[in-house]
């Protein structure tokens, strides 16, 4: 990035700070704050072990400082500008998550788009909402959900119960979410049959109500299939041959009550061995790719909600829980401060960008664009302010 283009970011983002409304974390003056200012070369530095009595109005000092990204810290303490964490006297930290497209399965960096990143990343958060409020019991209001204003979303939790956790007992939230170590027999229990016990996976919650309830649509899925079709699609599955396929069948259409109950030894291995085969893709499809070190970091720093996004321009935005369906990051994160006028930058072509509504070819050279999209591009490399 050259001179003018980081001066003219930094005139900008001191712009947005000057007009923005910032809201503050519950007890910030116990959050130690940092930043990362807009330096040459292709290194960055971390500036930090600040407190708010340190930066005073924390707008004033964006307005002022014009950082590229600012932090506060997921941890309260006694004196959060101390220089070392031992001096800092840790208080408790909010629980926090970070889902980053670029680190989930389905997406491959460098190949796909922008928006389908940010979509892929919308359904695991979407995945990591339910973890959080159906496993965990987490109410909405105690539940903080950000557009990262880059590659993804953050979930702060700060209910009062999970603030003293250590960092092993975040890292037990973490595998669970993440579905690390969740296998068959881990989700069943033994239950009395009269003179003998069964094996019955638990329906009441958890993984093993999500297992239950995916074998059980997929069991009406073979319901409304021919005999040929069904056996067919159950030879997909591995250890399912054609003996256990027609046992399956056979068994759903004649003790469709005992599978509702959780029943799995039933024809001899083979509803037991289809409900294996589930597991494995119930964990595949529903966990949540979270960023562990995030979460198990109690002195993590975090964006702070409504700052600016130095490798995009964009805003880093807290959206309720009601309006994450609609919620479109391109559109929504797009600061209207920049929405007035038009830039001239210089690009090297490529992908095509999609911002506010709008896409934009971009030709090699010199174009004139909306000065959000203009903004867009020198954040993130992909140009310069032109003359």
């Amino acid at each position: 990035m050259d001179e003018r283009t980081r001066a003219y970011l930094r005139g900008r983002f001191r712009d947005y700070y000057r007009k923005t409304e910032l809201s503050l974390p519950p007890a910030a003056e116990r959050r130690e704050w940092g930043y990362i200012p807009w330096t040459g070369g292709s290194g960055t530095t971390m500036i930090r072990h600040q407190s708010l009595y340190d930066l005073g109005n924390v707008s004033e000092f964006l307005a002022r400082q014009r950082p590229r990204h600012v932090y506060f810290s997921a941890g309260r303490y006694r004196d959060p500008g101390a220089g070392t964490m031992g001096e800092k006297g840790w208080e408790g930290s909010d629980l926090v998550f970070d889902l980053d497209a670029d680190h989930l399965p389905a997406v491959t960096p460098g190949e796909d788009a922008y928006g389908e990143m940010l979509a892929a990343c919308k359904e695991a958060l979407w995945r990591l909402l339910a973890f959080l409020r159906s496993d965990f019991g987490f109410p909405g209001e105690e539940m903080r959900i950000v557009f990262s204003g880059g590659r993804g979303y953050h979930v702060h939790v700060r209910e009062e119960s999970v603030r003293g956790l250590d960092r092993e007992a975040r890292r037990e939230i973490v595998d669970y979410v993440r579905g690390i170590g969740v296998e068959f027999d881990s989700l069943v229990d033994t239950a009395p049959s009269g003179t003998a016990t069964r094996r019955v996976l638990r329906t009441d919650g958890g993984w093993g109500q999500r297992v239950h309830r995916r074998l059980l649509a997929f069991l009406d899925d073979l319901a409304a299939m021919d005999d040929a079709e069904a056996l067919s699609r159950l030879r997909e599955f591995e250890r399912i041959g054609e003996k256990r396929s027609m046992a399956v069948l056979r068994v759903a259409r004649e003790n469709r009550e005992e599978i509702e109950r959780g029943t799995v030894e039933l024809g001899g291995p083979a509803i037991r061995t289809l409900a294996e085969a589930i597991t494995e893709r119930t964990v595949a499809e529903k966990s949540a790719a979270i960023d562990e070190p995030v979460t198990t970091d109690i002195h993590r720093l975090i964006r702070l909600p409504r700052s600016l996004h130095g490798g995009s321009a964009l805003a880093v935005t807290p959206i309720d829980y009601d309006d994450l369906d609609g919620f479109d990051p391109l559109v929504d994160a797009v600061p209207d401060v920049f929405a007035d006028e038009e830039v001239r930058v210089r690009t090297g072509g490529g992908p095509d960008v999609t911002l506010a509504g709008e896409t934009f070819t971009l030709p090699e050279g010199v174009t004139t664009l909306p000065e959000y999209a203009a903004l867009f591009l020198m954040a993130r490399g992909r140009g310069e302010k032109a003359e």
